[in-house]
């Protein structure tokens, strides 16, 4: 991801959470290296962004912390796809586990993270905003 990129990033964003990210939040993701990495999915023949992807990776766990499908590119694999690729990189480096969270209410994103072996590990209440939710924190172990 580049900052040339966000404005396709933040248009993704907003399409896709009642409560999204503003554009210092992506900027400080990607100048937080070495812990943060950002990744654009570019559709091959389009020649546009569709999605991304921004995890960290710190010792020997991953924390994912947002990816989004444009709408007009859902239920067709992709973030699956790319939740697998990053599987196999954070394990290649070192990575013993995975974490995200995730609303109680978001079931399309929860049923993807139950079939790639995720599993729900605890609450943080109250942790999103507009509406008001918990959060599931779910987990893969990786060993």
């Amino acid at each position: 991801m580049e900052e040339t990129d966000l404005v396709h990033v933040l248009e993704i964003e907003k399409l896709s959470f009642p409560n999204p990210w503003r554009e210092m939040t992506f900027m400080g993701e990607m100048y937080n290296k070495p812990i943060s990495f950002s990744f654009v999915i570019v559709h091959k023949s389009q020649r546009k962004i569709i999605g991304y992807i921004i995890f960290w990776y710190i010792k020997n766990r991953a924390q994912i912390n947002n990816i989004a499908i444009h709408p007009d590119f859902r239920r067709m694999g992709i973030a699956e796809t790319v939740i697998r690729q990053t599987l196999d990189q954070v394990r290649v480096a070192g990575a013993e586990y995975v974490t995200l969270e995730v609303r109680p209410s978001n079931m399309a994103a929860r049923f993807l993270y139950n079939k790639l072996g995720f599993d729900v590990l605890a609450t943080k209440e109250n942790y999103y905003n507009d509406p008001r939710e918990d959060a599931l924190v779910m987990g893969i172990y990786l060993g």
